[in-house]
């Protein structure tokens, strides 16, 4: 059996202040205004609120749809096209504004942002995952807002059916974020479709998953490619990683510091069990062994009993060959297996640092990306 079991606890509002990194998705319909330009004013507005939350200590990526849309605009184009190649232009004509606009806004605050486009595909890829993560995790470090969104310009089924309330989910994951909130042109998720029913009422809370919430949805709008149903989808699936959503109105007032300050606003989507539990079990799903990493009985003993990471000082043999971002065994010198986890260098490279401090790694390799040859965020213990 791999991974542990952790008892399942719905996070209170009043806790969202306890926690400490967000993933913030804005979507199209917001940011432009129902197509009509970017609207600069309450891209403003949003910035100051993040800037409020990072004086709180709260770390964040900023997913933000909206290219396509500016795109059209500055194209002028009334309605969204058909052709997949005038898609991918518009994206490339819209990123500029949609990047310009997030930048001089955060700048205002003294905050660096970073622009960081993503494919499915990347986040799908063991090493592109890596890769992805070790970059989200330095720019956090560096006290950077990264902006993220999908690479339009380039994928190809993505554009057509895919949609950034799922990446944000998958960004969510991939920095361990303790809370995504995903705003949107609606006040949260109702019983019933606010737009065709004034009496309508709000959810303020519910469990990421419930199939029955699923009823509950409308038709998305014409400029995002989601609607309701794929943030239901998303929060689902950010909840696999123990991440907590909220769908909220972003045209609430001060809707993401009144969010912090534990307010009930929008649907709070419980995940069903704690972050570090949850992104194990997602982590022990991926495992398709690739390789083998024999240890010796301190680092056996370390990864047991105190689910540290690994270090090359504490491997003896190197089998398989695996590449950067794929999943191999650790077992001890009788052979027994400890854990699995993704591994951030390729069996040649492990070879050559193995027995070695991690102060050596630079000198033999060339270079260090991480010390950790996997990190403890990376690792699933085997019980036996």
């Amino acid at each position: 059996m791999v991974g542990s079991a952790h008892p399942t606890r719905n996070m209170q509002r009043t806790e969202l202040n306890k926690t400490k990194r967000w993933v913030v998705k804005i979507g199209s319909a917001l940011l432009t205004a129902d197509g009509r330009g970017l609207d600069h004013d309450a891209i403003r507005g949003w910035v100051a609120q993040m800037a409020e939350l990072r004086a709180q200590g709260v770390e964040l990526v900023l997913v933000s749809s909206g290219a396509v849309a500016e795109g059209m605009m500055r194209l002028g184009w009334a309605q969204r096209p058909h052709a997949l190649h005038a898609q991918q232009a518009a994206a490339a004509v819209g990123q500029m504004g949609l990047v310009q606009a997030y930048e001089s806004s955060f700048q205002k605050h003294g905050i660096h942002t970073a622009q960081v486009l993503l494919t499915h595909d990347d986040l799908s890829s063991r090493q592109r995952y890596l890769n992805a993560r070790s970059t989200l995790r330095t720019l956090l470090d560096l006290g950077v807002v990264p902006v993220v969104n999908e690479n339009d310009t380039v994928v190809t089924d993505e554009i057509r059916f895919g949609d950034n309330d799922t990446l944000a989910a998958l960004v969510a994951n991939l920095v361990e974020a303790d809370v995504l909130v995903i705003l949107t042109d609606q006040a949260g998720l109702f019983d019933r479709d606010p737009r065709k029913h004034t009496d309508a009422k709000l959810v303020p809370e519910a469990r990421a998953g419930d199939e029955s919430l699923e009823r509950l949805v409308g038709e998305p709008g014409a400029l995002g490619r989601g609607g309701m149903l794929t943030k239901l989808r998303a929060a689902s699936l950010a909840a696999r990683a123990g991440v907590v959503t909220v769908i909220a109105s972003g045209k609430e007032a001060n809707v993401l510091t009144v969010l912090r300050a534990g307010e009930t606003v929008g649907t709070l989507l419980h995940a069903s069990s704690e972050p570090l539990a949850a992104r194990k079990q997602w982590l022990a799903g991926q495992l398709q062994l690739r390789g083998q990493l024999k240890l010796d009985d301190g680092a056996a003993h370390v990864l047991r009993e105190s689910g540290g990471s690994l270090l090359a000082v504490g491997i003896t043999d190197v089998s398989g060959t695996f590449e950067r971002g794929e999943v191999v065994a650790c077992v001890d010198g009788r052979g027994q297996e400890v854990a699995r986890g993704l591994v951030n260098y390729s069996a040649t490279e492990t070879r050559r640092v193995m027995g070695r401090p991690s102060s050596d790694m630079e000198a033999l390799l060339g270079y260090v990306d991480e010390v950790e040859i996997i990190h403890r965020d990376n690792l699933v213990l085997v019980s036996t």
